[in-house]
C-alpha cells in the first residue's frame, strides 16, 4: 500500500495542468473621467468610507443599522458560505478516499455453530495527472471571491439607497415646513381680506383669491406626508425591521455637499468596484472550467485498493490479511460528441463572461461620467434657482405692501405670492438633487462597501 500511494504521489507530481491560464483581458481605460474636475488632484471620493462622506449622525445610526439587518445584505452573506462549502468539496476530489468496516457474524444451527470477525479498509485515489480536480478547485474558489464580491455590492447599494431614501425624506420634511409657514401667512392674509370685504375696501373676488392661495398651500401638505410615511416605511424594511419612523438628524440644508468632487483615475475604479471584481472573478472561474472540460479528453488513473482480515476469534483477528490493488488506466474512445461538446462549451461561456466583464467597465465609467455632470449642472440649477427664489419672494413681499396700501389688486398678490411658494418648493426640489448626484458619484466610484 505504501508503494502505491508513493507511485501515486509520482504520477501526480509529473502530471500537468490543461487549459488556459488565465492572464487579465486588456481593457480600453480612458486617461481621465469624462466631465471630471482637472484641477482637483484629491484621492477618489470613491476609497472614502461612507461616515466621512455622510456626516449626519441619524443617518450614520440608519446605514450601520441596515448593513447588520438588511436582508440583502444577509442573504448574500449566506452565499458565501455556499461558496467556501463548493471550494471544500472541488478540494476534496484532490486527495484520495478511505473508508473501513468492521463486523461480526455468528450462525447456530443444529450440531454447529459459526462465529467470525472481519476487519477492512478500502481506499480510492483517481490521480488528477491532467489538473482536472484542481482547476474545477480554481473555478469554485473565483466562483466564492466573486459572492465575496457580489456582498460588496450589496453593501454599496444598501448604503446608497439608505441615504438616497433619507435625504428624500428631508427634502419632504423641508416642503412640509414651507407649505404649513406658507399656510399660516395665507391664513392670516385671508382673514384680512375679509376683514376689508367686509368694511367694503375690497370686492368678494379679493376674497376669493386669497382662498385659492390657502388652499393651493394646504393641498401640498397631505400630499407631501403621504410620501413621507411611504419613505419611511421603505428606509424601515431597508433596515430590515418593520415599517416605523425614522428618527431626523441635519435638514436638508445642512447637509453638507462639496464644492467639487475628486474622482480619481479610471484604472482604479477597475480595482475598486465591487461589480467588476465579480465579474472579473467569474471570468477566472469561466476559463478554469476550460481545463476542466480539455482534461477529459486524456486518460484518467483511478487508483483503488483494499485490505483486511477475517478470523473465528478476535485473538487472532490481526495474525492474517490480505490486500488487494489496481491501477487501471481509462481512455475515452467514442463519446458521440460529448466531451466536444463540453469543451465548446465552456468555451462559449467563458466568452460570455469576457464580454459581460468588458461590458461592466465600460458601463462604470460611463455611471461615473453622468453622475459628474449631474452634480455640476444640479449645483448650477440650484445656484440660480437661489436667486430666483429670493426675487420671487421680494416680489410677493412687495405685492402685498402694494396692496395694503391700495397700489395694486389683489390679481397681484395672488400671481407673485403663487410664483414664491413654486420656487420654494422647487429650490427645496433643487437641493435634493444636489445631495443624490452626490450619492450616485460616490457609488460609481465604487464607495460604500469598505468598512
Amino acid at each position: 500500500m505504501r508503494t502505491a500511494f508513493a507511485i501515486a504521489a509520482v504520477i501526480l507530481l509529473a502530471g500537468c495542468t490543461v487549459g488556459p491560464n488565465y492572464r487579465r483581458p486588456t481593457v480600453d481605460i480612458p486617461a481621465n473621467f469624462r466631465n471630471a474636475d482637472p484641477a482637483t488632484g484629491a484621492p477618489s471620493i470613491g476609497s472614502e468610507k461612507w461616515w466621512t462622506v455622510f456626516q449626519d449622525a441619524e443617518l450614520q445610526k440608519l446605514i450601520r443599522t441596515a448593513l447588520d439587518q438588511n436582508y440583502d445584505v444577509r442573504v448574500a452573506a449566506s452565499r458565501i458560505l455556499q461558496a467556501q462549502a463548493q471550494v471544500g468539496i472541488a478540494r476534496a476530489n484532490q486527495f484520495p478516499q478511505g473508508s473501513g468496516t468492521a463486523g461480526g457474524l455468528g450462525q447456530k444451527i443444529p450440531a454447529f455453530g459459526y462465529a467470525a470477525f472481519e476487519l477492512q479498509g478500502v481506499f480510492s485515489w483517481n490521480v488528477d495527472f491532467w489538473g482536472q480536480y484542481r482547476r474545477a478547485t480554481e473555478a469554485a474558489r473565483a466562483n466564492m471571491l466573486a459572492s465575496e464580491w457580489s456582498r460588496n455590492q450589496v453593501m454599496s447599494t444598501v448604503v446608497t439607497n439608505v441615504a438616497s431614501a433619507y435625504f428624500q425624506l428631508r427634502e419632504l420634511d423641508l416642503e412640509l415646513e414651507v407649505a404649513k409657514r406658507t399656510l399660516a401667512a395665507r391664513q392670516e392674509s385671508l382673514q384680512l381680506t375679509n376683514t376689508l370685504e367686509r368694511g367694503g375696501a375690497t370686492s368678494l373676488l379679493d376674497v376669493r383669491q386669497a382662498e385659492q392661495l390657502v388652499e393651493t398651500a394646504a393641498e401640498t401638505i397631505p400630499d407631501a406626508e403621504r410620501q413621507a410615511g411611504v419613505l419611511e416605511d421603505l428606509l424601515s424594511t431597508l433596515l430590515g425591521e418593520n415599517p416605523h419612523d425614522i428618527p431626523r438628524g441635519l435638514p436638508l440644508t445642512e447637509q453638507a455637499v462639496p464644492q467639487a468632487i475628486p474622482a480619481g483615475l479610471p484604472s482604479e475604479l477597475i480595482e475598486r468596484r465591487p461589480d467588476i471584481r465579480q465579474a472579473e472573478q467569474q471570468l477566472i472561474a469561466a476559463n478554469a472550467e476550460i481545463g476542466v472540460a480539455r482534461a477529459q479528453f486524456f486518460p484518467s488513473l483511478p487508483l483503488t485498493g483494499g485490505g483486511g482480515a477475517e478470523s473465528t476469534g478476535l485473538a487472532s483477528l490481526f495474525t492474517g490479511s490480505a490486500w488487494n490493488f489496481t491501477a487501471p488506466i481509462t481512455q475515452p474512445i467514442f463519446t458521440a460528441g460529448r466531451l466536444r461538446s463540453n469543451l465548446k462549451l465552456a468555451q462559449a461561456q467563458q466568452q460570455q463572461a469576457l464580454l459581460t466583464y468588458q461590458q461592466t467597465i465600460q458601463q462604470a465609467f460611463r455611471q461615473v461620467s453622468d453622475a459628474l455632470i449631474a452634480y455640476a449642472k444640479y449645483r448650477q440649477f440650484r445656484e440660480h434657482q437661489d436667486l430666483l427664489t429670493t426675487a420671487a419672494e421680494g416680489a410677493a413681499d412687495l405685492s402685498e405692501t402694494r396692496y395694503r396700501g391700495g397700489a395694486a389688486s389683489y390679481l397681484e398678490v395672488l400671481t407673485n405670492e403663487t410664483n414664491s411658494f413654486a420656487a420654494e418648493l422647487n429650490l427645496a426640489r433643487a437641493r435634493l438633487n444636489e445631495r443624490l448626484a452626490l450619492v450616485q458619484i460616490y457609488s460609481a466610484l465604487g464607495g460604500g462597501w469598505e468598512q
